[in-house]
């Protein structure tokens, strides 16, 4: 930073005054422009991360565990389908027929195929072969040795003449032709640099000299003003991004000093207090409270219970009597039944000793 400061911009980039002059206005103009853009994008920025976040990233886990799931089943159910069925027909049925096939082939085709071969064509063949050497081998090779190379050698000496003569006729033609040649090339190379003179002078010349000094200097100031926007923008857009950070800091202090900070120090200095002491003072208390009342009751529940079932005892006792087998237990156990002290045993005793003493709350 320090060293773009020390050296100015025009002086690194080479510009003009005009260049410098129509910068800043630009630059200006186009900040004005950018700042809102840079605004709300940073908000929608900031939005969308946070949806992507909070509901589309957790919407799209569960869509792929979902189709995980879907695609294991299809799976398993195309396999069970398509794939096991082809497998057992292929390992089970398949296999030992082709296996099968292909002994049966072999025996009945390879074996004698290969005994025919080796005792009846492989002997032929030999015998074949060795009266071919005989009968056209041997008459082919005396008729190349002492006829055909001969006759070779002298067609060959009669081309290598008639071949001599054309070559030194060709050569006196070709001379013949090679000036008739040059003197054409010479006129036509000079009509075709006077042509090509005249088009250059016509067409070629106008037309770099309206590149040269019109359309060049219209594309060279376009190009210096989409350049200078281009920097513009850039720079409208660096700037806009602190003043949009600058901005939406100052409005999440402000949230945090107005709404954040009274909120924490209610819910830490009041709330806080408040409920711890309505946690010792009123619902530990109250569920004590409560939880005894529920074992008194549990108990005063039991010993109902326990009188009715006696009382039940008593009254089919006193109308049907006694059975047989509960006068042998009674018989049995008379003596260790009693109690040991001289009291008699009623209810209101039982109860009274089943009775746990209430806890303290």
């Amino acid at each position: 930073m320090r060293g773009s400061e020390t050296v100015p911009e025009p002086a690194v980039r080479g510009d003009g005054c005009l260049v410098v002059a129509l910068r800043l206005p630009v630059r200006i103009v186009v900040l004005v422009l950018v700042v809102p853009v840079r605004i709300v994008w940073d908000a929608l920025v900031v939005c969308g991360r946070f949806v992507y976040d909070r509901a589309l990233r957790p919407v799209g886990r569960a869509f792929a565990w979902v189709g995980r799931g879907i695609g294991a089943v299809l799976r398993f159910l195309g396999k069970a389908v398509f794939v096991w069925p082809w497998v057992g027909l292929w390992r089970y049925v398949l296999k030992p027929l082709g296996l099968g096939l292909l002994w049966l082939g072999h025996l009945l085709l390879v074996v004698p195929a290969v005994w025919v071969y080796r005792w009846v064509l492989t002997p032929l063949g030999r015998g074949l072969a060795w009266l071919g050497r005989v009968l056209v081998v041997a008459p082919a090779r005396w008729l190349y040795a002492r006829v055909l190379t001969p006759l070779g050698h002298g067609i060959a000496w009669l081309a290598r003449g008639i071949g001599a003569g054309a070559a030194w006729v060709l050569r006196g033609v070709w001379w013949v032709l090679r000036g008739v040649g040059l003197g054409v090339w010479w006129v036509v190379r000079g009509v075709g640099i006077a042509v090509g003179t005249l088009l250059r002078w016509i067409f070629v010349v106008p037309v770099v000299a309206l590149w040269r000094w019109v359309l060049a200097p219209v594309g060279r100031g376009i190009a210096l003003v989409a350049r200078e926007i281009g920097d513009a923008l850039g720079h409208a857009w660096r700037i806009a991004g602190h003043v949009s950070r600058a901005v939406w800091g100052f409005f999440v202090r402000l949230f945090r000093w107005t709404v954040v900070e009274p909120v924490r120090w209610v819910y830490r200095t009041l709330l806080t207090p408040v409920g711890h002491a309505v946690r010792d003072a009123l619902w530990r208390p109250v569920a004590r409270g409560a939880r005894a009342v529920g074992r008194a009751g549990r108990q005063a529940l039991d010993a109902v219970r326990e009188s009715a079932r006696q009382a039940r005892a008593d009254v089919r006792r006193l109308l049907f009597g006694a059975s047989r087998e509960q006068e042998a237990v009674t018989r049995g156990t008379g003596a260790r039944r009693e109690p040991a002290s001289g009291e008699a045993r009623t209810l209101e005793r039982k109860v009274r000793r089943e009775t746990p003493p209430p806890t303290r709350g």
